[in-house]
Parts: C-alpha cells; sequence; structure tokens
C-alpha cells in the first residue's frame, strides 16, 4: 500500500476517496530507559532508548492506519500527517497518531 504525505501519486490517478482514516499507537516508557536518558541528557548524547521507543510507536500507528485503510478496500492513503504526544500524569506515556485520506487509484 502506497502511504504518503503528500495530496497526489505521481503517476496515478486517484479514482475513489474513501474517506478518513487513522491510527494511534501509546506506549509506556520504560523507568530503566528514563534513567539512562536521564544520564544521557547530563554527559550528551542521544537518547537511543527514546528513540526505539518512538520507531517503535510511529511503525505500529502507520500499522493500524493501513489496516484501516485495507478494510475500506484502499489502495493508498494520502495527505498523511503524524503526531506525537506526551500523555499521562508524569509524562510516562508516549502517542503516535497518523491520520490521512484512504483512496483507490486507477
Amino acid at each position: 500500500m502506497i502511504v504518503t504525505s503528500t495530496d497526489s501519486i505521481e503517476g496515478r490517478q486517484i479514482a475513489e476517496y474513501l474517506g478518513i482514516v487513522a491510527g494511534e499507537a501509546i506506549m509506556g516508557v520504560n523507568v530503566f530507559r528514563d534513567l539512562f536518558s536521564s544520564v544521557r541528557d547530563i554527559v550528551g548524547g542521544r537518547a537511543g532508548g527514546y528513540q526505539a521507543a518512538l520507531r517503535e510507536a510511529r511503525e505500529a500507528a502507520f500499522a493500524d492506519l493501513q489496516e484501516s485503510a485495507r478494510a475500506l478496500g484502499a489502495d493508498a492513503v494520502v495527505g498523511v500527517d503524524v503526531d506525537y504526544e506526551v500523555l499521562g500524569k508524569e509524562n510516562g506515556m508516549l502517542m503516535v497518531s497518523v491520520n490521512g485520506t484512504a483512496v483507490r487509484l486507477r
């Protein structure tokens, strides 16, 4: 399935707009990952644990989006927007949401 942030797909025509689809993933952030990220903030460098959590959440959200689009009979999702939010009283949850328009191509 083609998934793009653009509103069209080069070389293809959109035959039918099937509706807006979304995918969400909410992940808890591990306490040990938080601890090591805090140390990284002090000494510098990249917070690999958070990067891995972001990647995992983003991939899960895109998989959810594609599943919703397939259920509508879509060939592609256009106009995709990705949002990241931190949730919870202690910012212990990471939410990634993706939204776009499911389309059928010619």
